[in-house]
């Protein structure tokens, strides 16, 4: 009986490990590329799902205060003003994409990371690097809370 035994030489095996290494590096190097440039398409298709959000017992919320919350995988704020007037904004600063904040005392929506301001009732940019407003939403106090929906 002859068995026949097949022998791999070293140049063969150093080939078929450094194709294996080199898949691997390149799928490590690829998939961050692929879900950075995938992203905004994704976001915009979960955003356009979302057409509104009722917040529970957010009617009860004080004057001059405010109440974060997400619409679809955005940050949003819900302010309500002093003057009993509701207003709906998207959180996220149009310059970089950091959150922002409402500051009740001065009446409007700063940003932390680079200064930025916006006018509390309308997201209109007011100071700083901002190019552009916050994205409004329309508010409506409902039976048991707020009705959060796009404009």
């Amino acid at each position: 009986m002859s068995e026949s035994k097949e022998t791999v030489t070293r140049r063969e095996f150093l080939k078929i490990v450094l194709t294996g290494v080199g898949a691997c590096y390149a799928a490590a190097i690829g998939y961050p590329v692929f879900k950075y440039l995938a992203s905004p398409a994704e976001q915009a298709k979960v955003l356009s799902a979302v057409k509104e959000v009722t917040l529970k017992d957010a009617h009860t919320l004080a004057a001059g205060s405010v109440l974060m919350f997400k619409f679809g995988s955005r940050p949003a704020m819900l302010i309500h003003h002093k003057d009993n007037s509701w207003v709906a904004l998207d959180a996220v600063c149009t310059h970089l994409g950091c959150t922002v904040a409402y500051q009740p005392e001065r009446d409007v929506i700063h940003c932390n990371c680079h200064g930025g301001e916006y006018d509390a009732r309308t997201g209109k940019n007011i100071s700083g690097p901002p190019p552009r407003p916050l994205r409004a939403y329309a508010a409506k106090v409902i039976e048991g809370g707020v009705l959060v929906s796009r404009v």
